[in-house]
């Protein structure tokens, strides 16, 4: 009526009411009444806004990637946006008046899109397509501080790569480069496994082996020994043997030195005794061989004398005629010497 509106903003959005060239309101969220003709209203929206992007860009080894990935903004300084871009708003129409406020969010992504290809180019594609976080790090530390971004009074929130993708050509290659190497390592993998299992095989031969040569070094050892004690024992048995010759050898020169002396004693006992015999018949070659008798059978016992008469009996059994031997006689031959019998009768003859 009369030109007179109301107008009413979101919390999210900062308004400024200009008249004559003037702001003279301004806040977030503002309600007013305004007069259409001479009242423009700028409005800037105050929370975070979102991109998403995707552009192509070319790696050190000259291969295309594209990269995909969103970005996050808001505006930190409302008056310096709107002298480099026009956010009046038509509030007849509820829609901005020129397209500067989506031109914005292009700004960012075309910063976004210089740093990053700084980076890819100098890449090679296979670090390219895994150096998403580092080159999302990398580029977002440079937006921060991005000359053109201060100058639009606007703030990066951050920035998150999403895909660095090759084309489909090149992601086959790589695939099959990949499946070519993961093949090369399976075979790599079971050659070595396979290597492995024949040298453990010959590490346990050679432990096998060098267990026997132990135990052959150890019975050749043994046996050493054992053959050592015999040497020893039987050494030892040759000493006592040479020992026990020894002294049985000096044993018999004494015997044979002891025989040698009974004999020369012999001798001389046999020389003395010739020699008293010599002088005994030297003395008797004279005396009468009756009387040389009788000498003899003196002081001879009872039996004796018996056997020296039947000796003469036997010598002149040819003058006998008859010889009679009594029981008597012949027990008393047989009784112990010195007893006498006292009642028995003795031989007749006739």
């Amino acid at each position: 009526m009369f030109g007179f509106k109301f107008v009413k903003f979101q919390p999210s959005e900062y308004v400024m009411k200009v008249q004559g060239g003037k702001i003279v309101r301004e806040g977030v969220g503002l309600s007013f009444y305004y007069y259409a003709p001479t009242t423009s209203v700028v409005v800037v929206p105050v929370s975070s806004i979102d991109v998403p992007f995707m552009f192509e860009e070319i790696t050190n080894d000259y291969q295309t990637v594209t990269v995909q990935g969103q970005l996050t903004y808001r505006i930190m300084d409302y008056k310096k946006i709107t002298q480099i871009l026009n956010y009046t708003y038509n509030l007849r129409k509820n829609n901005y008046i020129s397209d500067d406020p989506a031109k914005l969010a292009q700004r960012v992504i075309n910063i976004a899109k210089v740093q990053t290809k700084k980076h890819l180019e100098h890449m090679p594609l296979k670090e390219a397509i895994q150096a998403s976080e580092r080159l999302a790090q990398n580029v977002t530390r440079e937006i921060r501080t991005h000359e053109e971004i201060e100058k639009l009074g606007i703030e990066l929130m951050g920035l998150s790569i999403l895909a660095i993708l090759p084309n489909r050509e090149t992601i086959r290659a790589l695939e099959a480069h990949a499946r070519e190497e993961i093949l090369r390592s399976a075979d790599e993998a079971l050659y070595e496994r396979r290597n492995a299992s024949i040298e453990q095989e010959r590490r346990v031969k050679e432990n096998e082996l060098n267990t026997e040569i132990a135990v052959e070094t150890k019975k050749r050892q043994i046996r050493e020994t054992q053959l050592d004690a015999e040497r020893s024992m039987k050494q030892k048995q040759n000493e006592m043997k040479e020992e026990q010759l020894k002294f049985d050898t000096e044993l018999e020169e004494k015997k044979q030195e002891l025989i040698g002396l009974t004999v020369a004693n012999k001798k001389a006992e046999a020389d003395a005794k010739a020699y008293e015999l010599a002088v005994v018949m030297k003395s008797l070659q004279d005396v009468e061989p009756n009387v040389l008798q009788s000498l003899t059978n003196m002081d001879m016992k009872p039996d004796k004398l018996i056997a020296i008469a039947f000796q003469e009996l036997a010598e002149n059994a040819g003058k006998i005629g008859q010889l009679n031997i009594t029981p008597d006689l012949l027990q008393g031959l047989m009784t112990e010497p010195g007893t006498v019998n006292q009642g028995g009768r003795g031989a007749g003859t006739r």
